[in-house]
């Protein structure tokens, strides 16, 4: 299933093994570097699926762009993932309280990206998938 998604995240080596992945499954990937670029990239490309770190320098972290992309309409059907190393159940908490769809904590592999990435796609934004 080729899908265009969106990579927001600042770590070079984590983002290129991200669009890898992505690119070996067929997919579209577009890639921002921090918040604020991901925010402008995710109003324009309209993204079916957006990975999107939670700690990235700048004005704007994950929490706050997933928040920014659940409110506009024409980004509803935009599946949101948080891949983060912070893990603890609040923090995974934190990322359901502004609507992102899935968590996936850091390290981990590509088939875990995979799975994830095919599950989002295959369900509705909103939905429960986690």
């Amino acid at each position: 299933m080729s899908a265009k998604t969106l990579i927001v995240e600042d770590r070079p080596e984590i983002q290129t093994l991200i669009r890898s992945t992505l690119e070996f499954e067929g997919h579209d990937p577009h890639t921002a570097d921090d918040g604020a670029d991901g925010w402008r990239l995710a109003q324009t490309l309209r993204p079916d699926l957006v990975l999107l770190d939670i700690m990235m320098p700048g004005d704007l972290d994950g929490l706050q762009v997933c928040e920014r992309i659940r409110a506009p309409p024409a980004l509803s059907a935009t599946r949101v993932v948080l891949p983060s190393a912070r893990g603890r159940q609040s923090d995974r908490a934190a990322g359901a309280a502004v609507g992102c769809d899935a968590y996936l904590t850091k390290p981990f592999s590509p088939l875990e990206l995979i799975e994830t990435v095919e599950t989002m796609l295959s369900t509705s934004a909103g939905a429960p998938a986690r």
